[in-house]
Order: structure tokens, then C-alpha cells, then sequence
């Protein structure tokens, strides 16, 4: 998928395909503009960016997304020529005799630095782009209830359905 550059806030910004390089830039801002469960699922609590906390998250993007069969294409946040966080479509399965493509899932992170920026705006409008190059009929998105900014992106999107399953929210966007 070829994303444009958008610009939020007067920052150029661009999703590049995540590869090795970008995949040291991606953990150095994770490191240095979030903590471990922000970017990752389930590391290992109290933790914080230890040795092997910053393993589990490079294994994590090698075996999703940079393997020799990945199960999810992400992106590095590129702003103004800086990795500022990861931007992710993923298929998901619906059942016997659903096109595989009909869903996928989004998700995106960004440094502490760059939130409330305008930039999460713009990244989430490429998403919907490369979901619909993708050939889905949906993009779904999940966050917490503690997540305001997220809930409120998402939640102004035209066409979005919302349910609450526990402490999590998930957005279904019809395309």
C-alpha cells in the first residue's frame, strides 16, 4: 500500500511500510514517548522498557508483520522525518464463507510528543484508505474506556458503530 503524505498541523507525515531500520526507530519511540502497554499487547507488568521487555516488542513486530508470512502490515508514523509511532491493518477471519478481506482491524500508536496534534486524525484517514485498498467492507478499531482522545476520533467518524465489551470499545467503520 503507497500512502500519501498528509499534513496535520502544518508536519508533513507518512506511513512507510515497516522493515528492520525502521523497526530499531519504531522501539527507540517507544522507548523514549510511551510505556510498554501502550505499544504492545501484554508485556510484562511493572517491567517497564527492561531488557526483555524491548525483545518481547521487536519478536512481536518480527513475527506479525516482518515474517515470511505476516499476519498484519504495519507502518512506522514518519513525522517531519521522525518515527513517531506504528499504524497497523490486520484481516480478520468472520467465519465459514466470509470473504477474508470483508474485516480488518486498525490500530494506531503515537509518542506522548506527538498526540493531540491533529496527527492521529490524519493517520486514521490513511488507514481507512489502505483498509478499502485492501478490499474490506469494514475496519474495526479497539481501545480502552480510559482512552478519551481515541473515543472521541473514533466516535466522530460518519458511518461508526460502537459497542462496549468489558472495558474495551470497539468502532466498526462501514466503508
Amino acid at each position: 500500500m503507497s500512502l500519501s503524505p498528509e499534513l496535520a498541523s502544518d508536519r508533513r507525515i507518512m506511513l512507510i511500510p515497516l522493515d528492520e531500520p525502521l523497526l530499531r526507530d519504531l522501539l527507540a519511540t517507544a522507548v523514549a514517548e510511551a510505556e510498554p502497554a501502550e505499544v504492545m499487547p501484554e508485556p510484562a507488568e511493572g517491567a517497564g522498557w527492561s531488557p526483555e521487555v524491548r525483545e518481547a516488542f521487536l519478536r512481536f513486530h518480527l513475527t506479525r508483520s516482518l515474517s515470511a508470512a505476516p499476519v498484519e502490515r504495519t507502518y512506522a508514523v514518519v513525522v517531519d522525518g521522525t518515527v513517531a509511532g506504528a499504524a497497523r491493518l490486520a484481516p480478520l477471519e468472520e467465519g465459514e464463507g466470509a470473504a477474508e478481506s470483508s474485516l480488518v482491524e486498525g490500530g494506531v500508536w503515537l509518542g506522548r510528543a506527538y498526540r493531540g496534534s491533529g496527527i492521529g486524525k490524519a493517520v486514521l484517514r490513511e488507514l481507512v484508505h489502505g483498509a478499502k485498498a485492501f478490499g474490506a467492507a469494514r475496519l474495526r478499531t479497539r481501545t480502552t474506556r480510559e482512552n478519551t482522545p481515541a473515543l472521541h476520533l473514533l466516535g466522530a467518524l460518519e458511518g461508526v458503530e460502537r459497542a462496549e465489551h468489558g472495558g474495551e470499545v470497539v468502532f466498526t467503520l462501514h466503508l
